[in-house]
């Protein structure tokens, strides 16, 4: 392998930009052309793909975002923008490419692969953390810290006015965010998609607490749980609480945002390295990530259909923290 391109698709998390230079300067090591594509797959279909060189990743380890951009592409789900992505390719001499994103971005590249047998290597980029395959994924620490520094603040405000908080936080189908964020920042519960948390278990938690003489409780609350988005819970909450007084907040994509935390700059780094080795190495169709602190390689297959379980203890502790 003499050449080989890389991209980000999908959601951006802070870290990519990392990931990012960890390829371009492993591949630059190893004796490869790297050429970087714009845009996702649309770059790749519309041929937006250059060729990097060390400086092309100069400082931006610590930057937010992705240099690449992101996208989502309707025309990569279609045979014909499939096939001219591959002419675009083909035309450079690329010949593996490491694919930096989520669920959406290696669904395609394991289609794109099945076509046209191009080695392709994921990086887990996404701050859900709700890939398997990789104990964390990049962005999730970074997400996490942003929420916490939310919570914290959001907590004074609680404490100031005797108020109970439903903060929102992201993850789509998955309660990552919300347990980690909710434990550090002291929630009094956390509601996630993982496990069954009816309003009647709230009410019966905030009434507890109130008899234990709390004057204040933050309820954490992840995205795309049964009972409802925080403020659809709140509603419910305050008809049969209509003492409480009651506030929202959705933190929304400040989560996105940000210079990555030091784990998720190492993490990165890491996952771009190995990628690049794994493409020389014969790897395709794989995520690599990190499981016990071990690289791994998983099939996109696995990566995307297997349900990554929630930690029990961690929920555990959210009970036991909360009395």
């Amino acid at each position: 392998m003499k050449s080989i391109g890389v991209f980000t698709s999908g959601g951006d998390a802070p870290g990519m930009n990392a990931c990012i230079r960890s390829v371009v300067r492993t591949g630059l090591y190893l004796g490869l052309d790297v050429y970087g594509i714009k845009y996702g797959y649309n770059g790749m279909i519309d041929g937006d793909i250059y060729k990097m060189k060390s400086y092309s990743v100069s400082n931006i380890v610590q930057r937010g975002g992705t240099i690449l951009k992101s996208a989502r592409s309707m025309d990569f789900k279609t045979k014909e923008g499939r096939a001219k992505a591959y002419e675009q390719l083909t035309k450079r001499g690329i010949e593996g490419l490491v694919a930096i994103g989520g669920d959406g971005t290696f669904t395609g590249a394991n289609i794109f692969y099945e076509e046209y047998g191009i080695p392709i290597v994921g990086a887990p980029g996404t701050i859900d953390n709700d890939l398997y395959g990789s104990d964390y994924t990049i962005g999730f620490d970074t997400a996490v810290n942003t929420a916490l520094d939310a919570i914290d603040k959001i907590r004074d405000t609680a404490n100031s006015h005797d108020r109970v908080f439903f903060i929102e936080v992201m993850g789509r189908h998955s309660g990552y965010i919300a347990i980690q964020s909710g434990i550090g920042g002291g929630a009094e519960m956390v509601m996630v998609p993982e496990t069954s948390t009816t309003i009647n278990d709230v009410i019966s938690t905030l009434k507890e607490g109130r008899d234990k003489q709390k004057t204040s409780s933050i309820v954490v609350v992840a995205e795309g749980g049964e009972q409802g988005d925080a403020h659809e819970v709140a509603a419910k909450v305050s008809k049969e609480l209509p003492e409480l007084d009651i506030r929202v907040s959705t933190l929304g994509h400040i989560q996105r945002g940000g210079s990555p935390t030091s784990y998720d700059r190492i993490l990165s780094s890491r996952l771009g390295m190995a990628a690049v080795e794994g493409l020389v190495n014969g790897e395709k169709n794989v995520m690599v990530g990190v499981v016990n602190d071990k690289i791994t390689f998983t099939s996109f297959k696995l990566a995307i259909s297997k349900a990554k379980p929630i930690n029990q203890e961690l929920m555990r502790l959210v009970e036991i923290l909360s009395i």
